[in-house]
């Protein structure tokens, strides 16, 4: 039936119909927007840890890295290990989030500058989580496509996840989004591990990949062969072009607006820290599966009798992760290709129920409640929040269907994510920062990104830069990171010493706010308003200078910092390991 067996159908339906039907279920809870836009405050650790997976997971992930890795070697694992280096951060990030006591990230724009730059984020916010709801989208309607050997079209299956995980989101809310992330997370590991033991079996391991990738790649000599088991290579991804991804990572990681709710969603400091760092840490496990899958199908589709996948991959690389669940699955037990769908599907719902919540939360809270809202009620605003919710994912829909390369998409969302990073961190360090900073940041480096990406600036790339900036006859997208981001960071700093600073009063709002621990059982406040008879630390600089607010980094803060960068050269050394073996 439509390529997809008895069994497999049976498992599919049951997750469906399940999940749905627990989303529905949390609904129950929502009750104004604290519990539609944050969830209400009230989950712990391990609901944390599987939000933050979830989110920030997905089976367009995995499509997309091994998509690189068939094409580009092991080095395709950056498509998504672009914020390894970043996770470490995680821990100390997630704290400042949730001292914030703000239901989106718009509210601290809004309390540092001004409504004009709150609004301003509104926009780019809004913005990249509807690319990325596309992005996510085109990947899982490909793989079940390609798993369905074309009976379920991709069209269909985009329309058929929207109808599912709109129904559940706008019914409940970030709270839903929560609930059903933890289940859909574990259902996620399993995803990014189903297909790898029978992939690495059938190719013989290491030792197969090594003495069989030569014949998967006819007329290629041994250097080029060698750049497929490296992590880094003289061609698209070298060391520059590492570096500046995991930069741009940990510049815009902020200012995705989903990031509030990670780190704000859980009870308490603790619950954030550990959910946004260990949540993201487990997703750099799944991506070394994703890799070592693509890096399989390199030598698996050569064998006889798999040339016509090859050549439908060779021609698409985003169907390498389907192809590889639609031929090696089946041949195990029956239902496990069910299972791999309902996977596949649980990775994009989880994504894109906390996207689209996070973006109608900023339009809710920090657009029209502020320009048209005036006097309401709580239940009309989160009515207004579903309605937002509806129409970014109908917008998202029709940016699904404007591309056709999955990376080349990634790519999009990658430089979107950065283009408010200076007027965040700037504005959270720097007391100098002005209105006017902000805007001329975020502009100059939109303004410079549209430039480099346009073809007459190609052409004069080509013909003009020296050869390290230039790849595949096109500006590279290392250096057009590195431009744009020096661009808004030196626009921003300039402007504002320049410009008329931010009041005093509202700075010392803000940054007393921001160095006074979450208290036990905390109520709901006003963002930015610390409780009733809580009085603010006083202020422990690492440098002691008026302009700079950069605090002195607790025992506990520097242990999980370090343990977490442990953790990163632990995942980095295994896989120089497992490539290394054979």
């Amino acid at each position: 039936m439509l390529g997809i067996g008895g069994w497999d159908w049976a498992a599919l339906l049951i997750y469906l119909i399940g999940i749905t039907g627990v989303g529905i279920w949390s609904a129950r809870r929502v009750k104004d927007t604290a519990d539609f836009f944050i969830g209400g405050r009230k989950f712990g650790k391990p609901f944390m840890i599987f939000f933050a997976f979830g989110a920030g997971t997905s089976g367009n992930d995995a499509v997309g890295v091994s998509a690189k890795t068939y094409t580009n070697g092991v080095s395709g694992i950056w498509y998504q290990w672009l914020w390894l280096f970043a996770t470490p951060f995680y821990w100390l990030i997630a704290p400042v989030f949730r001292r914030m006591r703000a239901l989106t990230t718009g509210d601290y724009f809004e309390h540092r500058y001004d409504q004009s730059v709150a609004s301003l984020y509104t926009v780019v916010g809004v913005s990249q989580l509807t690319v990325n709801i596309g992005i996510l989208l085109l990947g899982a309607g490909e793989t079940i496509e390609a798993i369905s050997d074309g009976a379920i079209t991709s069209s269909y299956a985009i329309f058929t996840m929207t109808i599912l995980f709109v129904t559940y989101g706008i019914a409940g809310g970030l709270a839903a989004a929560i609930v059903t992330d933890f289940i859909q997370g574990i259902l996620t590991v399993v995803l990014s591990f189903i297909i790898l033991p029978f992939a690495w079996s059938a190719v013989g391991g290491m030792a197969g990949l090594r003495a069989n990738i030569p014949g998967a790649m006819e007329g290629q000599d041994q250097t080029v062969i060698d750049g497929m088991l490296s992590l880094a290579t003289p061609g698209e991804i070298n060391g520059f072009h590492i570096v500046m991804l995991a930069i741009s990572a940990l510049i815009g990681i902020v200012t995705q607006p989903h990031i509030m709710g990670v780190c704000a969603g859980g009870r308490n400091e603790m619950d954030g820290r550990v959910g946004f760092a260990a949540g993201n840490l487990l997703k750099r496990v799944c991506t070394v599966a994703w890799m070592l899958t693509g890096l399989c199908a390199v030598v698996y589709f050569v064998q006889e009798g798999k040339l016509d996948f090859k050549a439908r991959v060779d021609e698409n690389s985003n169907l390498v992760y389907g192809l590889m669940a639609r031929d090696l699955l089946p041949e195990v037990m029956p239902g496990l290709v069910g299972l791999f769908l309902a996977a596949l599907l649980a990775s994009i719902m989880s994504s894109c129920d906390a996207f689209m919540v996070s973006s109608s939360g900023l339009f809710t809270e920090n657009v029209y409640r502020r320009y048209w809202g005036k006097g309401k009620p709580e239940r009309h605003f989160v009515f207004v929040g579903r309605i937002t919710a509806f129409i970014i994912v109908c917008v998202s829909i029709a940016f699904a269907f404007s591309f056709d390369s999955i990376p080349d998409a990634l790519v999009v969302f990658f430089q979107l994510q950065a283009m408010m990073g200076a007027a965040f961190w700037l504005g959270l360090f720097w007391r100098r920062t002005t209105v006017a900073g902000a805007w001329a940041g975020t502009l100059l480096a939109f303004t410079v990104w549209f430039i480099t990406s346009r073809v007459f600036f190609h052409e004069f790339a080509v013909n003009s830069l020296p050869d390290f900036m230039i790849w595949n006859e096109k500006f590279r997208v290392s250096w057009q990171i590195f431009s744009f981001l020096t661009a808004g960071f030196v626009s921003c700093i300039v402007v504002s010493l320049f410009t008329k600073r931010v009041s005093e009063e509202k700075l010392d709002r803000v940054y007393a706010c921001l160095r006074t621990p979450i208290q036990d059982d905390e109520p709901h406040q006003a963002p930015f308003t610390l409780p009733p008879g809580v009085v603010p630390p006083e202020p422990r600089k690492l440098i002691n200078h008026p302009d700079l607010e950069i605090p002195m980094p607790s025992a506990v803060g520097m242990g999980g910092f370090l343990f977490f960068w442990a953790m990163v050269g632990l995942m980095i050394g295994s896989v120089f390991y497992i490539v290394g073996s054979g």
